[in-house]
């Protein structure tokens, strides 16, 4: 209910009666907020607390933000709406906006310059401001580049300046807007028959073709940096290792193939290690235990792993496997809340005292962390094997529960590698959060459209996966980088280009 503060009735009844509406309207939109509260926090509940990994992340956060815009509307439903000027002058800022946004200042002044009142002149006496986040829309420009042409009366000599190199030869496309095509596909998941609907609502017409021909020449640019990327990564000591499928389209069958992309992460953070976090992937058209063996080819230190037996033939080369404490947990999770096995809640409560440990020691220097486990995991650790050596052999050999605990025990030595290693995790949660984009984007993408296709998510998921985990624009950072190849960025200096040591150029290149 809205009132017109300036024209309210004078019958006193009818005033009674519009405060009795407004009290019961307000009960009505604080039941109803509370309500959509309550929602969001069995949802949270859900998200966090026992139920955590039956929810998927994605639906929870597109039902909060549903829950979310009811509340706002719920709460909008009041005297004067949450814009009225009163509230505005009582309400300060939510939020500090970033300094380096441009300003645009709009001053309401009151009209005339005399008092409403009396007419006597107005004279300032101080001043309130207040910020609100503006938006202005992407569009497109034309780039014009003009060389004018000198002429020497001397000797007749003609000088110009020459082209710069284009990204994309006879190419209108300028390194920026690929950039925005590559993040706005790979990064914000948005196929390119999408992007070209969104380019044909600001008047240009662009084919799905053409921003693929886009795509795949920034790729030839771009792969001499992943396969550098590449070899940064697999000289670490400690690396976490998974896959994940993605289909593939296979017109000879008329229909999708599974292929896999590979994921290796390098995250020394947990263990304060000197290398930058990294991701980088690789894309097969199977899941053969082979593909492992050739990307990690001359790597050789300690590989985190879930339990896909293809890690296994690694180790003749000398690479130590870590196992995850919580591929191990998730089994005896999903066997408790099925059938409420005490011998499963009891194995949660032992390795829920290992994560304590862990929370505890994140951060601090390898060798702290290896000492800490040697007094405080070391013991519970010890305690579990036998016991669970005793429990398996009290209950069915064909169950669940008996094969969760076969699983746990036939990885018991690379479950308990972290213990006389600091640098080790518990698990492998680090590559899994390398895996969350491409689990959305290949519900968005539905496929790749070819191998060639997996490769180049594989290569432009790598770069971009890395600059966010070391702070980095991907936007930024990859309209930088193009345009830096295209003007001729020496091959020998290509290290300056890897995330970790990026800084935007600070001259323009022609475009």
């Amino acid at each position: 209910m809205r009132l017109n503060l300036d024209d309210l009735p004078r019958d006193t009844a009818l005033l009674h009666q519009l405060v009795r509406d407004l009290v019961a309207e307000k009960d009505q939109r604080d039941s109803e907020i509370d309500k959509l509260r309550l929602i969001i926090k069995q949802l949270q509940r859900g998200q966090f607390g026992r139920r955590s990994e039956r929810l998927d992340a994605d639906q929870l956060h597109l039902g909060l933000e549903e829950l979310d815009a009811d509340i706002a509307r719920a709460e909008s439903r009041q005297v004067g709406s949450p814009g009225t000027k009163a509230e505005q002058a009582d309400k300060p800022d939510r939020l500090s906006f970033p300094k380096h946004l441009p300003r645009e200042e709009v001053t309401l002044d009151v009209d005339g310059g005399m008092c409403c009142h009396c007419g006597g002149p107005l004279h300032e006496i101080g001043v309130t401001t207040s910020e609100m986040l503006d938006w202005v829309p992407a569009s497109f420009r034309v780039m014009r580049l003009r060389r004018p042409k000198h002429g020497c009366r001397a000797c007749g000599t003609v000088h110009q300046v020459p082209a710069p190199e284009r990204l994309i030869a006879k190419g209108m496309a300028t390194p920026a807007l690929v950039a925005q095509v590559l993040v706005n596909k790979y990064c914000d998941h948005s196929p390119l028959y999408r992007q070209a609907q969104i380019f044909a609502r600001h008047g240009i017409e662009l084919e799905r073709s053409t921003l693929a021909n886009w795509v795949g020449n920034a790729c030839w640019w771009l792969e001499p940096l992943q396969a550098l990327l590449a070899k940064n990564v697999f000289a670490s000591s400690k690396l976490f290792a998974d896959d994940t499928p993605i289909p593939v389209l296979d017109p000879g069958r008329g229909r999708t193939k599974t292929g896999r992309l590979w994921v290796y992460t390098r995250d020394d953070r947990p263990w304060s290690g000197p290398d930058p976090p990294a991701a980088v992937y690789f894309y097969s058209p199977d899941r053969k235990a082979e593909r492992p063996a050739s990307h990690l080819a001359n790597f050789s230190g300690v590989l985190q792993v879930d339990g896909y037996a293809g890690f296994e033939r690694l180790t003749s080369k000398g690479v130590v496997l870590a196992a995850c404490w919580a591929h191990a947990r998730r089994k005896f999770y999903e066997i408790h809340e099925g059938t409420g096995s005490p011998i499963a809640a009891e194995v949660l409560r032992r390795i829920a005292a290992l994560y304590a440990v862990e929370e505890r020691i994140r951060g601090r220097a390898a060798e702290e962390r290896r000492q800490m486990r040697e007094i405080e995991s070391k013991p519970i650790t010890k305690a579990m094997k036998p016991w669970l050596e005793q429990e398996v052999a009290r209950i069915p050999p064909g169950g669940t529960l008996a094969e969760a605990i076969r699983y746990t025990l036939s990885r018991w030595p690379a479950l308990c590698r972290l213990l006389d290693d600091g640098r080790i995790d518990i698990d492998n949660n680090p590559v899994e959060r390398a895996i969350r984009p491409i689990a959305l984007g290949r519900k968005n993408h539905l496929f790749a459209g070819s191998d060639g296709g997996g490769e180049r998510w594989a290569m432009i998921c790598s770069l971009i996966a890395t600059a966010k985990l070391n702070g980095v624009e991907p936007y930024a950072y990859l309209k930088d980088v193009l345009e830096r190849m295209a003007a001729g960025h020496p091959a020998h200096r290509l290290d300056e280009l890897l995330p970790w040591n990026w800084h935007s150029s600070a001259t323009s290149i022609g475009y």
